[in-house]
Parts: structure tokens; sequence; C-alpha cells
């Protein structure tokens, strides 16, 4: 994929669209034929397969067949997928940003394939170069191959779903247009599919190899965590009787087992990915915000004079109109389904800057119970204020963690920058769903601007950034900025952004099968908690362990055996309390457990009424303000333009103005359809596959999406995943790439920073193409083998940190107003394939990657093993070094 490279759609970004890429190798890209690829699986797999059937000695029983076998089922899967990875290598070039930016979802599967088969060989040339030593374990290396055979069994289905998107979608565009139809079809396969091979001894085989202990860890963690959560929720322990630290302390001793049995921690963390509900999920999330591990991580992130947790009054305030500074606009406080409450915010700041430190910031404070915040010597020299500031919304699904988690690298983004920060401590769902987050956002951006004096900011530039769920709110906070007719940020950097919330399928959300951070079932929950369908509290777990149904049904049993006799002593006593006591008995129950139920569905049906009625077209513009001429005043009060007054529940939109307005869709399509050469529709025809043959007028109610003769592996514990459409996610507000060409024609220059195994990669490539569409300004970078959230792994290795400087370099541009950001300092080359490669280049058969050190490949042993025929270097990719990133 590429890496760190940018474009732009407008006359102002064209030298970055149309010139060359900058590259620190003297050296071009090593192809590596597919058949070469193949023809070297083949023959260690044969060569094995020979030795361990009886053909050589060493062979040991039942270990030695399973080797022999799943041998031959490699080679079986690899026949199959080697004309498709040929077929995807010549038409994928047609779905990329431009010519210099490799990058879409078909490419990163076509790479995570050819990781696998990379690893396989790699594996098998370690087990031919020590399969005769007296330490060789045959058992281990048959259970090591059985998990990359299960593994290449499960791609080589989601090659096939790829194939059915080729079909089925429209030149140029990575998305399904519905959320039925083939959206639905990968959500019922995703929920029936083994996914355990991918978090087991395959476990983040994709990324480079620094990160992958890191993802083992979290992984360990996240499935003992999981287990003393279920444990405490289950009767053992009383739900709500120990805090998440207690839970995460607990999971510390029993997480033993799953470091040392990688085949357990694949079914447990399959089991927790599909069952626990988001709350689950928040709160382990949050582990990062207890104090143990803030303070860790403030141990070694870089210390700064100001960082200081702000809580800011909800009381309305006149902005002036960028049009006309004469007029004015009211910015009335966050109220949407929590009423209004003070905004809270951070302020990190590596100098102590004037204002930072006065009073009326300081009221603003408050108590983290920790240490100091503001950190003044007496010989602290305090700073003029800088001419710029950079905003920040913090990641996390919508759904957990705040600025405490992402302090490191904004420490670090302050010192480098040499700006104060602001991040923004926006309410999560699904406690204050859409719209809260963007009116927190949009509040604490005009804050800000008002009140630049108290944040070492001279008010003149201004960028906001964020990641993952932050990228979203920074484009939306800038689109709601437009529709108020405020000013407007002078940039935008969104890292890995989540720019559409629908559950249309691409290629590159099928990787969600195998992600260790973002699986399908937990981001589908994170964005229904956004959209206002997840219940507010925590459903309670059933009782699943063996003590706890003892317990339970003991303390029935007694219940029972003590109101009968109680209600037979009376009996006796009072001859006419017999026959009232079974209808009294008999309504009893359902008034006690109908009571919460009742409510529980009624603020359910409340919050989603309350969420849809904001909505009066999905895809209108908000009202802009009108000219400041028609009002004698020279003021416009426009109020929040969200639903108000929640605590009156009832049907009545006189409070506010809707946020969008009546309007025709007609400029909404962000498919980008156009005239389609045919050569490339015979091209795309060649690869795609249509749907499978019985599936028009079938009588089935699921009908077969695979080819006969394949079928994937199953899990044995299928989870149900219902995919809610709601008219929320389709609000422009909420996934901007629905949003209509006028909107979106107002935004800043966007500077995107994408990663080519992120599932989010094709909201990235689609956003970015879509405002080059309508001469909007647009950079996008495409760092590779890294895994989405690489930001808050940036202390943890090389390449994260490489990755983090990337988008201090694009947010400095902003600031310093260049076209194109400077050539990073002393980077290594992120991007390890299609480096340097045009779209127009990619041919059939081959693929591409960067320069391999010494043309070799390290064995397990540290045994070096070179291809002996010199056709290609096979390497494991995730192995290789390469050299900076350059813009």
């Amino acid at each position: 994929m590429a890496s760190n490279k940018k474009s732009g759609g407008s006359s102002r970004f064209e030298k970055s669209v149309n010139g060359r890429r900058s590259s620190k190798h003297k050296e071009g890209p090593v192809v590596m034929d597919t058949k070469a690829v193949f023809a070297a699986l083949y023959s260690v797999c044969e060569e094995n397969a020979t030795f361990f059937s009886g053909g050589a000695k060493g062979s040991q029983g039942d270990a030695a067949r399973r080797l022999v076998d799943v041998m031959k089922l490699i080679q079986e899967h690899a026949r199959s997928l080697e004309p498709v990875i040929s077929g995807f290598a010549s038409v994928y070039h047609h779905f990329d940003f431009d010519p210099h930016i490799p990058a879409n979802g078909y490419r990163s599967l076509v790479k995570v394939v050819r990781c696998c088969l990379l690893h396989i060989i790699q594996k098998g040339r370690y087990i031919t170069a020590n399969r005769r030593s007296i330490f060789f374990r045959v058992a281990h290396n048959a259970g090591e191959m059985e998990a990359y055979c299960n593994a290449l069994c499960q791609l080589r289905a989601l090659l096939y779903l790829a194939q059915r998107m080729l079909h089925d979608n429209s030149h140029d565009n990575l998305f399904f247009q519905d959320e039925s139809g083939l959206s639905e079809s990968f959500v019922r396969e995703y929920s029936s599919m083994h996914k355990g091979c991918f978090y087991g001894r395959c476990l983040g085989f994709q990324f480079t190899p620094a990160i992958r202990p890191c993802l083992q860890t979290i992984a360990i963690g996240l499935v003992a965590f999981g287990e003393n959560y279920r444990r405490h929720q289950s009767g053992i322990v009383e739900a709500g009787g120990i805090a998440p630290y207690g839970v995460a302390a607990s999971s510390f001793f029993t997480s033993g087992k799953y470091a040392i049995d990688p085949e357990l921690r694949g079914a447990e963390f399959e089991r927790i990915t599909q069952n626990l509900d988001v709350h689950f999920w928040k709160t382990f999330w949050n582990i990062t915000e207890t104090e143990v591990l803030s303070s860790l991580a403030s141990m070694t992130s870089t210390p700064v004079k100001v960082n200081r947790a702000l809580s800011v009054p909800p009381v309305p305030f006149d902005l002036p109109l960028a049009a006309n500074h004469r007029a004015s606009v009211t910015i009335a406080p966050p109220s949407a389904h929590i009423g209004i409450a003070p905004v809270q915010m951070r302020l990190i700041s590596y100098d102590l800057r004037e204002g930072q430190d006065s009073e009326t910031l300081l009221s603003l404070s408050r108590s983290e119970g920790g240490a100091i915040s503001l950190s003044l010597g007496l010989k602290t020299k305090r700073l003029p204020s800088s001419p710029c500031l950079l905003i920040h919304f913090h990641g996390g699904g919508f759904v957990a963690q705040t600025s405490k988690s992402h302090e490191p690298y904004l420490k670090s983004w302050s010192q480098e920058l040499g700006v104060p920060i602001l991040s923004v401590d926006y309410s999560l769902a699904p406690e204050a769903p859409f719209p809260r987050a963007l009116e927190e956002c949009f509040y604490a951006y005009c804050w800000a601007l008002r009140n630049h004096h108290l944040l070492g900011w001279t008010g003149e530039k201004v960028c906001l950034a964020g990641d993952s769920a932050g990228g979203n709110l920074s484009v939306t906070t800038s689109m709601r900025a437009a529709a108020f007719g405020v000013r407007m940020p002078d940039g935008i950097v969104a890292a890995y952004p989540a720019t559409l919330l629908t559950a249309y399928a691409s290629p590159s959300r099928l990787l969600t099968l195998m992600d260790p951070l973002l699986p399908l079932s937990v981001l589908s929950r994170c964005l229904s908690a956004y959209a206002g369908n997840e219940p507010q509290t925590e459903a309670q777990v059933e009782k699943v362990s063996t003590l706890s149904l003892v317990r339970r049904d003991t303390a029935l049993l007694l219940r029972d055996f003590r109101q009968g006799a109680s209600n037979w002593i009376h009996s006796l006593l009072d001859p006419n309390r017999a026959s009232a006591t079974p209808s009294t008995a008999a309504e009893a129950p359902p008034g006690a457990t109908g009571i919460p139920q009742t409510v529980t569905v009624c603020m359910d049906t409340v919050r989603k009424s309350i969420s849809e009625a904001s909505i009066s077209s999905p895809h209108a513009d908000p009202p802009i303000p009108a000219e400041p001429s028609e009002f004698p005043c020279r003021k416009l009060s426009v109020k929040s333009q969200t639903c108000q007054d929640l605590g009156t529940h009832n049907n009545s939109t006189s409070h506010s103005e809707p946020l969008l307005s009546e309007r025709t869709p007609e400029d909404v399509n962000f498919f980008l359809s156009k005239d389609v050469d045919p050569s490339v529709t015979r091209d795309l025809s060649s690869v795609a596959i249509p749907p499978p043959a019985g599936e028009e007028g079938s009588e089935l109610e699921h009908p077969r999406e695979f080819p006969l003769g394949f079928e994937p592996l199953r899990s044995v514990q299928l989870t149900e995943m219902k995919v809610e459409s709601s008219p929320v996610v389709k609000d422009p507000f909420c996934s901007p790439l629905l949003a209509p060409d006028s909107m979106l024609k107002g935004l800043p220059p966007v500077h995107i920073v994408a990663c080519a195994l992120d599932p989010m990669l094709d909201d990235s490539v689609m956003f970015a193409k879509r405002l080059r569409s309508i001469d909007q300004p647009v950079t996008l970078c495409v760092v590779d083998d890294l895994p989405h959230g690489f930001l808050s792994l940036s202390q943890l290795s090389r390449e994260t940190r490489e990755a983090a400087n990337v988008c201090v370099e694009r947010i400095r541009a902003v600031f310093t107003q260049t076209d194109t950001p400077p050539e990073p300092r002393k980077h290594r080359k992120l991007e390890r394939t299609d480096r340097g490669v045009s779209g127009s280049s990619g041919e059939a058969g081959s693929l591409f990657v960067g320069p391999i050190e010494g043309m070799e490949l390290k064995a397990e042993s540290g045994t070096k093993i070179a291809d002996g025929e010199g056709l290609v270097a096979v390497a494991a990719q995730n192995n290789t070094d390469a050299g900076g990133v350059g813009p």
C-alpha cells in the first residue's frame, strides 16, 4: 500500500496530486510475481508432506499425519486463490484515490492474503530446516500450520465476498449502496464464520512485528478481563460490588492461561466480541483512565507546564459572523438527550503562555483527584500567546475514553508544534447519543474562538484534529460552523476517520472479521449506541456459572418453601384468604417485573424518537443565517439546532429549529457515478462473480453465498447480529460522506491520515474522492502495517511514532499554510507494498513489495533462507524494513 502520500482536489493542491512522489529509496520496488509466490508455497508444502508421510524419517504418529493433512489442504486453498489474487492485482488500481496513492480495500485484502501466504512459506521453510533436529516439536509446528491454514480458508471466503462486491458495486465505488442485499449477507456470514483462528496463533500477523506483542497483550488482557467481568455479573460477585479496576486487577491473575494457550485465547476472544454488550467495551477501553495506568503513562510522556481539566459553564454567547463581523449569531449550550450541562475540556501546553494562569481560567478548572494539573514554579517563564491553537477530539468509538487516555501523544504534539492544545471531553454514548457529542464539540470550538485570550492563543490560526470518532467530529464540527456562519477552522487533520456510520459493506470492512481492535460486532455496537439504538443502562447478564445457578436455585427453593408455608398457615387462620391469595399471587409477579421493563422500553422509545425527530430529511442542508441587513438589530439569534427540552417528552417541535431543513437530495450521491470506459468494465467483469446460482427467486431464507465445493469454517456458537437501520446514521452530521455537495464545499482543507489495514480505510478513500470531485482541497496519506488507533500506541514502537509524526506534519502544514507538508525527519518507510507503482502499472499476476534487506527470509531459528531459483524473494513482509515516510 501507499505510505504517507498525499493528493489534492483543487488548484491549490494540484501539485501534490500530479507531482512526483518523493521517496528516500534509491532502488525501485521489488516485483514479487504471483506465480513465483505460489510456486514456492506448493514446493515447501509438497516437500514437507512427502517427508512426514513416510518418505523420510522422523515422523511422529498423529502429529505427523496432522502436518501432512494440513500441507495438502493449504495447497488446495492456494490453487483456488491463485487466479483470484492475479485477477484482483489487475483491477484494484481502478479504485485508488489517484495513481500516486495505491490504497483501497481490495488492495488491503490481497495484501493480507499475501501476508498469510508468506507466513506459511516461512513456517514451512523453518520446518524443512529443523525437522531432523532432536528438539523439533512436530505437534507444535502442526498446530502453527493448522492455524494459518484456517486463516487462509477464511480469507478465501472474504475474497469471494469481495468478488461479489466487484459485481454489485458501480465503477470507482467501494461501498455497496444499501444496508440490505450484500451488506446484510456479509453481516449474516460474519455472525456464523469462525474467527478464533485470527486471535490465537495468527493474532496480528498482518501488522508490523513491532506492534504484535502489544496486540497480543491487549488480547490476553481483554479475554482475562472478559472472564472476570462475566463472573462478576453472573452472581459469583454481585454486579456493581467491584470497581472496574478491581476486575482488571483480578484479571491479571487469570491471564496466564491465555498467554500459554493461543487456541483458548482465540476461542474466548471470539466469544467476548460476539456476546458482550457496549457497556463491557466502554469499561474495558476506560481501563486506561484508571489512576495507576494514567500515572504510568504520565511518567513516560513529555512533561508539560499546563495540563488542566476545565469545566465550561453552559451559557449562551454571541459570535460574529464570518461574512459580516458587525452581525453575530447566538451559540446556545448543548441540550440534547441529557439536558444542559457543563462542557468538559482539557488544556495542554508545553510552555506557560499568557492567560493560561489567569484567575478566570483557574475558576473553570475541575479537580481530577490526582496531581496538580498546572505546573507553575517560581521561575516559570511566561511566553506570549501562540498564534496557533489545536482543537482535538479524541477517539473511542463515541462510547469510551476521554482526553486523559490521549494525553501522551497530545503532550508530545504540544512540544513539537509549540502550540497549546484544547482537547474536548464530549459526552459519550449510549447515555448521550447523537447529536450530543457534536453539540458539545461545536460549543467548545465556538467557546475557544471567543475566549482565545484564556488559552494562550492570539486567535489567529486554528486547526481541528481527531482520530477515529474524533475525525468524524472534526469534519462535522466544521460543517456545523459553516451552517451557523461563524469562522471556519484553517484546516482539518483526521486520522483514520469514520465518515460513514451506516452498515454498508465495503472491501476494507471485510477486514473486521480478523481485526483485533475493530471486530464488526464491536463496531456495530458502538455505532448503534451513537445512533441511540443501544440501551443506556447495562443489561443484566444471564447467570451462567454453576455456582451462580446453584445459589439462585437454592434461593428460589427456600423462598417458595417459605412463602408456601406462610400461605398455608394463613389459610388455616383465615379461610377467606384462600380465595384471594391466588389472584393476588398471579398479579404480583407481572407487576414486580413489568414496571422496570415498561420504564426501560418507554425511555428507549423516547430517546429513539427524539433522535429521529431532530432529522427532517436524511440529506438536507442546515439552515444558513440570513443576510444581516434583514435584521435591524444587526444580530442573528440562532438557537442550538438540535432537539431541546428532553424533560418534556412530547412530540412538539416548536421549541427549536430542526437540525436539518427540508430540501431535495438531488446533489447527494457519494457513489460518484460517471461514464465508465468499456475496457474497465471488461476488466472488472473478468474478476467479479455474480450471486450464487439459485439466489434469484430462491425459496431459501438464506441463499448460499459461496461457490459449490467450498464452505468457510463456522463457529460453534452463533451470534445474533442485528444491524438496525436508523435515519440517524444517514444524517450528514453523523455520516459526512452522505452530505450534499453544498455542505462539503464550505469545508476548509482536509488532511486525512489512514491505515492500509484498517477496516475504515474505504471511509477515508471515498471521502477524499468525494471532496476532490467538488474541487475541495484534500490530501490523503496511507500508512502501512499499522492497526486502527495507532496514535494511542505511538509510544510503543518506532513505526507508530513515525506514523504519529505524519499527523504532526499535516497539522504543521495547516498552521504554516503550505500546500505540501515538509518531509518528515528521520522516518523509516512505513510502506512495504506497491511502493512507487502507479495505478496503471498494476499488472495481472504481480505483487509489489518494497526493497527487501538482503533479499532473504529469516526463519524462526534465525537461519537466513532465500529462494533458490532467484525468481522471488519470499520474505515475511512484516519482517522487512524500508526507508522513511515522505509526504
